[in-house]
């Protein structure tokens, strides 16, 4: 008898696949609703058709061991795994405060410095792009949002984030 790789089956898949070499012959082995052991030779269309089934199931099985959920899931556990949690009103709350201060501090720089660090914190610039729109060198930015980060820190050094 030829061996065959060894797969893993379905719990449901009832049959087993055997080719023997010396008689160049299929057979399909299951046990019947009787629970009697039988063995059927076939032809190799339906031994092919029953080994293709076979490697269906377990393309399945790896499918749903690869890609699908195994957990349960409910209310408090999906909450925990979302990426965007939902916020509460405290931090909501504080969120607004700190966005206020913050506010209030660059508000005291002067309007380049307010310039540049809203167009690096904010509008997500690099120091040469600002650079480049201010027609000024990209050392002179770096400079330049140093001094407001430092000032900005002191102003803000007793408020708790």
């Amino acid at each position: 008898m030829a061996e065959r790789p060894k797969r893993r089956k379905h719990k449901d898949n009832p049959y087993t696949l055997e080719f023997i070499e010396e008689k160049n012959s299929y057979r399909v082995s299951f046990r019947d609703v009787k629970g009697k052991y039988r063995r059927i030779e076939v032809n190799k269309e339906i031994y092919q058709a029953f080994d293709r089934f076979e490697l269906d199931d377990l393309s399945e099985l790896n499918e749903f061991d690869n890609h699908i959920e195994h957990s349960e899931i409910y209310e408090n556990n999906l909450n925990e795994r979302a990426m965007d949690k939902p916020l509460g009103v405290d931090e909501i709350v504080e969120n607004s405060i700190r966005d206020e201060e913050i506010r209030k501090a660059i508000s005291t720089l002067s309007d380049i410095q307010k310039r540049r660090i809203i167009k690096y914190y904010f509008e997500d610039k690099t120091e040469y792009e600002i650079a480049k729109e201010e027609n000024a060198t990209q050392q002179s930015v770096h400079i330049g949002l140093e001094r407001a980060k430092e000032k900005l820190k002191e102003i803000l050094k007793n408020f708790k984030f």
